[in-house]
This record gives structure tokens, C-alpha cells and sequence, in this order.
């Protein structure tokens, strides 16, 4: 039986605590789209990847749960990390398997929490 979006959800934020790159990259789709709205739009499972492993590799980020709704083959996640960011999650998930995100969250607040260099006009 395939799984129901918010269980892949759930996985999804467990491999993501985990850090676990090819994990996370095996929930998306061949030709998913992952596009957080403060960067570009990402396509493509190792492209998909690929995103993950440089996030990982610069910054310390951890998703908190905080509420994870289902509707159809939507899952919708809000969440939290231990430093006050928050933010929001839309997964679409067909065959078990996630081929859209869309993530909100505060590009600037992120940044200046992790010690990362700031954008420049």
C-alpha cells in the first residue's frame, strides 16, 4: 500500500534531522520540484540532493514539528527550529513519492541565525 503524505512527511522529517542527503533525496520523485520561495525553484532528484548536501554543509538545520495536516495528496508541515525560525511547508505526494514542495520561511532571519553571509544589494 502507498503511503499517505503525511507519513512520507514524517519520514521526510525524520531523514532531514538525520542530515541523511540520500535519504531525503529517495522520497522525491525522478522529476520533482523543491522550491523554497526565498531561492530558486530545484528540479530533479539529484538536483534535489544536491541542495540538500550545500544546505547541510553550511548551516546546523533541524525541523521541529509543530503541526502536519493532510488533505488529499497535500501535506501541509509547519515547523520550528531550536533557534525561533519558522516557517511552512506544502508537500505534494503521488505513489508514496513527493513531486512538489513549496517551503516558506524568513531568508534574512535564517542567515543571521547561522552566521552565514548576508545578501548584498
Amino acid at each position: 500500500m502507498t503511503k499517505r503524505p503525511a507519513a512520507v512527511v514524517a519520514e521526510w522529517v525524520a531523514a532531514f534531522n538525520r542530515k541523511d542527503v540520500d535519504g531525503l533525496a529517495a522520497m522525491y520523485a525522478e522529476d520533482a520540484v523543491n522550491h523554497q520561495v526565498a531561492e530558486a525553484p530545484v528540479s530533479g532528484r539529484q538536483a534535489i540532493r544536491a541542495m540538500f548536501a550545500a544546505g547541510f554543509a553550511a548551516a546546523d538545520m533541524v525541523c521541529l514539528v509543530e503541526n502536519l495536516f493532510e488533505d488529499g495528496e497535500w501535506a501541509i508541515l509547519e515547523w520550528r527550529d531550536p533557534l525561533g525560525l519558522r516557517g511552512c511547508g506544502f508537500f505534494q505526494v503521488v505513489t508514496g513519492r513527493i513531486v512538489f514542495q513549496r517551503g516558506y520561511w524568513d531568508k534574512l532571519s535564517f542567515l543571521r541565525q547561522q552566521g552565514l553571509p548576508l545578501p548584498t544589494e
